[in-house]
């Protein structure tokens, strides 16, 4: 039987001409193209590439609105996009024009708003398989990604960020950065996520390394790593954090 998570008590702590043609929105059949798809079917019939080249409007120089889109998509994917507040970090990482990062920003704050607004109840984390369920869209996503899920004292989540895109690094990722959302948010613990693209579970030296320094600065302030769980597409691991 799965072990459940369980909280410490801090209450009293303080090209060329060979080259392949690019497919451009232009070429589509006029009922095929997204903003005519959008008009004539609803928001719904459209895939999350032809809502982002919508979003987006024009590609560059180098590269066609279509592509763009699938690229970022299938690179960065959807909850690691919306989540983003730095437009000038989000730029570089995709390797877009800053006014296109900004784009993407902005539609993702006005979910957030409503999100917030609308939601009805939390998830509840309790196990490494619930964190492997509720994780499903980024099992499958071209880069490591790491993310913090806040837990109230209930197990509920009330706060999810991507903390980093990368090779996870504990060079690269500072305490603070982790639990800063925790603060801001009066988490009662964390839980730690991150896939591998390679579709090995195993935990790497950097993993664990990562692990612990995020777990002994946790237990100073008072508020508690309780796992650090590395999923794939098929399976996931807990990485032990004492």
């Amino acid at each position: 039987m799965e072990q459940s998570y369980v909280m410490r008590n801090h209450d009293l702590l303080l090209g060329t001409s060979n080259k392949k043609y690019v497919l451009k929105v232009r070429d589509l059949p006029e009922e095929d193209k997204p903003r005519e798809r959008m008009l004539n079917h609803g928001p719904n019939a459209l895939t999350g590439q032809e809502l982002m080249a919508i979003l987006l409007s024009t590609g560059t120089k180098k590269e066609e609105v279509l592509n763009m889109s699938a690229r970022i998509l299938r690179e960065y994917g959807e909850r690691s996009l919306l989540s983003s507040t730095d437009a000038k970090q989000l730029a570089h990482d995709l390797d877009i024009p800053l006014g296109k990062a900004m784009q993407i920003i902005a539609a993702g704050e006005l979910g957030r708003r409503y999100f917030q607004k609308k939601r009805n109840g939390a998830s509840v984390i309790r196990t490494a398989k619930d964190v492997f369920d509720y994780t499903a869209d980024m099992r499958s996503l071209t880069k490591e990604h790491l993310r913090g899920l806040y837990l109230d004292t209930h197990y509920q989540i009330i706060h999810d960020e991507v903390l980093s895109i990368g090779t996870i690094d504990a060079n690269l990722i500072h305490p603070r950065e982790v639990f800063r959302p925790a603060l801001a948010h009066a988490a009662a613990a964390i839980v730690l996520v991150h896939n591998h693209p390679s579709g090995i579970s195993t935990p790497s030296e950097a993993d664990r390394v990562v692990t612990l320094q995020i777990a002994e600065a946790g237990r100073v302030i008072g508020i508690d790593l309780i796992d650090h769980v590395v999923v794939t597409d098929e399976s996931f691991v807990s990485i032990p954090v004492e």
